[in-house]
């Protein structure tokens, strides 16, 4: 049974950091490309980022991009959203996402002064 569980979500004031965590069970982490999703109060879900199977390619939203990096880690199991540089519209629930068919059950980033 695919599982996957977000973590590392927050309160951070406008420009800080954070990094969210996937962890992933249930099924072959090293052989499925990874993604993470947001959707934020009243918006459509969005793709924020896509790391392909062996962390080889790496695609972003424009919004995110020089911003955000996703990783993983295949020994381990967990994928990584790290942020930084964070504003206000970045607040949303992101969700970590597997082929766009499973998903956890979201971690909550609210960026505010």
């Amino acid at each position: 049974q695919v599982q996957l569980v977000e973590s590392g979500g927050g309160l951070v004031q406008p420009g800080g950091s954070l990094r969210l965590s996937c962890a992933a069970s249930g099924f072959t982490f090293s052989n499925h490309a990874m993604s993470w999703y947001r959707q934020a109060p009243g918006k459509e879900r969005e793709l924020v980022a896509t790391i392909t199977s062996a962390g080889g390619s790496r695609n972003y939203a424009e919004s995110v991009k020089g911003r955000f990096t996703i990783s993983r880690d295949n020994a381990k199991n967990p994928a990584y959203l790290q942020m930084n540089s964070l504003s206000p519209e970045d607040t949303a629930v992101y969700y970590c996402d597997l082929q766009g068919a499973y998903w956890g059950q979201g971690t909550q980033v609210t960026v505010s002064s």
